[in-house]
């Protein structure tokens, strides 16, 4: 089966709070070191933002064909956090925990450029 027609069967889901005057710089160091990597190996991936009253949420959802090919990626355990280099300096705090969630249904088209 080629890689085209692989279907996404597992979402990781990362969430981090930084202040908003911290929030563009973030967005911008978010992308090259973190987003970036997984659109070369990730089936999928969305980086959202919510900008609030002080502070921004960063929301970022991979997609995968197995827990298994996102432990390719890691090289551990995937179901774990695995922090930026960066993310001390501008995260509120350090996120303990990702989801990893079995996609049931999906339809639509969505997360284009």
């Amino acid at each position: 089966m080629s890689e085209d027609t692989v279907k996404p069967r597992i979402a990781r889901i990362w969430r981090g709070r930084v202040p908003a005057a911290k929030a563009d710089e973030y967005a911008r160091y978010n992308y090259e070191v973190g987003i970036r990597p997984l659109e070369e190996k990730a089936l999928g991936v969305q980086s959202l933002r919510e900008d609030r009253d002080g502070e921004s949420e960063f929301i970022t959802i991979s997609y995968w064909e197995s827990v298994e090919a996102m432990a390719r990626f890691t090289g551990s355990d995937p179901r774990q956090v695995h922090h930026l280099a960066r993310d001390p300096e501008f995260l509120i705090e350090l996120p303990r925990s990702v989801q990893v969630l079995h996609i049931i249904a999906s339809s639509g088209k969505c997360g284009s450029d």
